[in-house]
């Protein structure tokens, strides 16, 4: 497929690093440099992303087991295994996932991935904007706001600066969704590794256009507002319901980023 318009070659995206850090093919030599640098100063950055990437399944699993067949995947970035829809729909083939991102590469690339998937669907927007998101064609047809539905800010949070009033914009998501409905957050915090983590936001904002914003155990745990958060609460990612003992960690902080899925009332 042609690469899509408005794409900055010159400067690194950081949904493009991800794909990187992931093993992906969907990223150009500019986001591999600034990757490079990025695990030259935190070698475990790609297990790390991992670790992220396996939180995800797990959330979406336990979605699916409380009964959850609606999913809202907001800064879901460019597609790779294990995709909300790839995993909800095998464990059931009912569920529908509508994903949201505002970089031309991921929703190019989505829309490739999700031909033939009448079931899900991508949005080209920013997440900041919840009633663009809410009001979108995509999510009028693929979700029934008045069911519950999964809420999805996977690695997402930290990319959204204090400036943009991330809690806010979290309430008004929350504000249109059913009671029973279950937001899932995975946030990158200053805790674990204070020695490296200003070095590596640093980096962020200066070659990226999203910034990272680290933040305690009790600003994300504010996000939570609203919502119950279930067992075993906010804790670093392998903590959260691990299913394997590969998933099992005895430094679990190394990881950096804290996790957590909560139901609302």
């Amino acid at each position: 497929m042609s690469e899509p318009e408005e794409i900055d070659l010159n400067k690194p995206n950081a949904a493009r690093v991800y794909d990187y850090y992931l093993g992906g093919d969907h990223n150009f030599a500019v986001d591999r440099a600034m990757g490079d640098d990025a695990i030259r100063m935190w070698p475990e950055l790609p297990l790390i992303m991992q670790a992220n990437r396996a939180f995800l399944r797990r959330a979406v699993h336990y979605c699916v087991d409380q009964g959850i067949r609606q999913f809202l995947d907001l800064g879901s970035g460019i597609p790779t295994v294990g995709n909300v829809h790839e995993v909800a729909q095998l464990a059931a083939p009912d569920s529908r996932v509508v994903y949201v991102d505002t970089d031309p590469v991921a929703v190019a690339y989505s829309r490739t991935l999700l031909e033939g998937n009448d079931q899900a669907s991508i949005v080209r927007a920013d997440v900041r904007d919840p009633e663009a998101v809410l009001n979108s064609p995509e999510v009028a047809e693929q979700l029934d706001l008045d069911e519950p539905v999964a809420l999805m800010m996977v690695a997402l949070l930290h990319f959204v600066d204090d400036e943009a009033n991330p809690r806010e914009v979290i309430t008004r998501y929350r504000d249109a969704l059913a009671p029973g409905s279950y937001l899932a957050i995975s946030h990158a915090t200053d805790e674990g590794r204070p020695d490296l983590a200003d070095e590596h936001a640093d980096l962020y904002r200066k070659r990226t256009s999203t910034p990272m914003t680290m933040r305690s155990r009790a600003r994300i745990n504010e996000f939570f507002e609203g919502f119950e958060l279930v067992e075993p609460g906010l804790v670093y990612m392998p903590q959260w319901r691990p299913v394997s003992p590969s998933e099992i960690d005895d430094n679990p902080e190394r990881f950096t980023a804290l996790v957590g899925v909560g139901r609302k009332l």
